[in-house]
């Protein structure tokens, strides 16, 4: 039974190494989550345009759309249905009748979002512009004996220092 025990201590502990070598390995990437229209949300009274103005969105954002679901709705339609407020033939209906809406921005060209019940004649729309991604920062050029440590780095320090962790683990079940 203290074999069984040791070996499922060492597995969990290899596996949790792993787990974190990879958390510190990967990039970080986050999205950002936007309620349209700030602190006043998807109502009448906002100006949109200025809005979004003041906003980069980028692939892979979010809005939240925050409204009285007894006055408002959120509609995604084409550029011309956004210009002439034309909620007949949506792309896409959002809403969910909670007046709580997410549209994730997964789609690399502009989006187009009106209220279908009048409220988009009084400037109740907004165009969502999204820009590109910025390119990830290039690395500085490696000196020759740089390059050397950092294959010997990656090759066999996280290596060793994994193996290390797991067989100090093992030792301790021993004790």
């Amino acid at each position: 039974m203290g074999r069984t025990n040791g070996t499922t201590k060492l597995t969990a502990a290899m596996a949790f190494a792993f787990c974190a070598t990879l958390i510190i390995m990967l990039p970080q990437v986050s999205a950002k989550r936007f309620i349209v229209g700030g602190s006043m949300g998807w109502t009448t009274n906002v100006n949109y345009t200025l809005w979004a103005a003041n906003q980069t969105f980028y692939f892979g954002d979010w809005l939240f759309f925050v409204y009285d679901r007894n006055q408002n709705d959120v509609q995604e339609v084409n550029k011309t249905n956004y210009e002439t407020c034309n909620a007949e033939h949506p792309i896409h209906n959002y809403t969910t009748g909670a007046g709580r809406d997410v549209v994730e921005l997964n789609v690399s060209h502009d989006r187009y979002f009106i209220s279908s019940k009048g409220s988009c004649y009084g400037g109740m729309k907004l165009h969502v512009h999204l820009t590109p991604l910025p390119p990830p920062p290039q690395a500085a050029p490696l000196k020759s004996h740089s390059s050397r440590f950092t294959v010997l780095r990656s090759q066999l320090v996280i290596p060793a220092v994994v193996a290390i962790a797991a067989l100090w683990d093992s030792l301790l079940l021993r004790v």
